[in-house]
């Protein structure tokens, strides 16, 4: 037999194999988007996110390609996971070594090297018919507001931002609570006598990074005053987003045996 024949076979055996990956593929994304629309569950509706590349439709998320760009290090690639209770949570593809995953679109702004942070909103984005879109502009955000605005009025607390310190060099570190996720990283931050830098949860961090300024930490993100050292509208004595039936500490305990679930 010659040689030549066993390369025609190969070849023939790749290229079929590549066109049942291909056709999995598709197939897979249409049941994914298919099941989106007849859940219950359903976050956005099939017309919304049409458009918007890299779309995942999960159980309870949409996962969907993002970024954010650096004039000096170029685009930051990623997944944005939203969540129906608000959450946001970014899995960043910025380099194959790179394993920086369940970052707030703020940390992922951070460490994407953004010159102009702390504007998230605007300064990550999507694709939107090839064109990049910041995420303002998009219905992605529809959940991330909605609690937010919940949060804020009279009859519920809007969880402040809170600090935890290293155990190894005495630095203090942000914590957001503005979802269940977040401020069960906190709880659990807070529980552990032996946290440090290196447990931050939200990227990577060691002790020789600076902490945040005296000036900075006053600002926690409460509703009625944005340096309010503590108040009814900021201060949570316990509540379902930051109590855990799943969590065997005392303060949980109590939570959880004193109060009939909703």
């Amino acid at each position: 037999m010659w040689p030549w024949d066993d390369v025609v076979v190969v070849v023939v055996v790749v290229v079929e194999t590549s066109v049942i990956q291909i056709r999995t593929i598709i197939g897979d994304r249409r049941s994914g988007m298919e099941r989106e629309c007849g859940s219950k569950k359903t976050l956005f509706s099939e017309e919304e996110l049409q458009e918007i590349s890299g779309v995942i439709v999960g159980d309870d998320y949409v996962e969907v390609m993002c970024g954010c760009t650096s004039h000096r290090y170029g685009d930051a690639i990623a997944r944005l996971r939203v969540f129906s209770d608000g959450d946001l949570q970014i899995t960043c593809q910025c380099t194959p070594a790179c394993h920086e995953d369940k970052l707030s679109p703020a940390a992922f702004e951070k460490h994407s090297e953004r010159e102009t942070s702390r504007n998230w909103r605007n300064n990550v984005w999507v694709f939107i018919e090839g064109d990049k879109v910041p995420l303002s502009k998009t219905v992605l955000l529809r959940y991330y507001n909605q609690t937010l605005k919940n949060n804020s009025n009279g009859s519920k607390v809007t969880h402040r931002d809170e600090f935890v310190g290293c155990s190894k060099c005495g630095k203090e570190r942000r914590f957001r609570l503005r979802s269940r996720g977040e401020c069960r990283k906190h709880h659990d931050a807070l529980a552990e006598p032996n946290w440090k830098c290196c447990d931050y949860p939200y990227h990577k961090i060691t002790c020789d990074e600076e902490e945040e300024r005296v000036s900075r930490k006053v600002y926690k993100g409460c509703t009625r005053s944005p340096s309010c050292k503590g108040c009814t509208c900021c201060v949570c004595f316990g509540c379902n987003l930051c109590r855990f039936a799943d969590c065997n500490c005392q303060t949980c305990l109590d939570f959880i045996t004193n109060t009939k679930p909703i």
